[in-house]
């Protein structure tokens, strides 16, 4: 696979990060994220799945996808030794982290981290993404808007509370499955992104703490 690390300096914590499906990991909004996140002490480790690096459109098996998963999770770990690690992505990248997870522990990850997690298809909602979700022994990170129209809150904050302690849901207010932010909004998609920069870290930090 193909992976970009950026380490800042004084870096605290590794997250493995998994790109969304329709964009690999040099997507804009993936390499903004990547920087906020270094700004606040997050190294990030991204890495594309084989059909994007084989350019093709249609996203590999779920089997496929889990294993990438899992490898990147080893490599980030011999790129970058001595830093925790967090796992997650951006959509479906965070959804394959996060099945990964449930069938086997992904080896010293911490906690996942979910950019817009795809509870269910555009505009159809239901809860049938979330069932492995019960399988997951680590702290889960949900950072959803509340205009996306792949996690309807309404089904996503009974989701999180099943879940119990393990899982915390941040809410950005008026943004998309992209984290767009309408005008009204009075903010910008920069400083959305910083937010979510920010609540990772800090998120990360509350887990040092336990």
């Amino acid at each position: 696979m193909s992976a970009l690390l950026l380490r800042p300096t004084k870096a605290r914590w590794l997250l493995v990060l998994a790109h969304g499906a329709g964009a690999g990991m040099s997507h804009p909004f993936m390499e903004k994220l990547a920087d906020e996140l270094a700004s606040v002490g997050v190294a990030t480790f991204r890495y594309q799945f084989p059909y994007i690096e084989e350019q093709r459109r249609v996203p590999d098996a779920p089997a496929v996808l889990t294993a990438t998963v899992a490898g990147a999770v080893r490599a980030a770990t011999e790129a970058a030794p001595g830093l925790p690690l967090l796992a997650g992505g951006k959509s479906m990248g965070g959804r394959m982290t996060s099945e990964a997870a449930a069938q086997h522990p992904l080896d010293g990850v911490r906690g996942l981290v979910f950019f817009g997690f795809p509870l269910h298809p555009p505009h159809r909602p239901g809860t049938k993404r979330a069932g492995h979700l019960l399988k997951v022994t680590i702290p889960m990170l949900f950072l959803q808007g509340t205009r996306d129209t792949l996690a309807d809150l309404k089904l996503l904050r009974p989701v999180s509370a099943k879940l119990g302690s393990r899982a915390t849901l941040h809410v950005i207010e008026k943004a998309d499955h992209s984290f767009h932010v309408l005008k009204s909004a009075g903010r910008s998609d920069d400083e959305v992104l910083e937010e979510l920069a920010e609540t990772v870290a800090s998120w990360a930090a509350g887990m040092e703490e336990t």
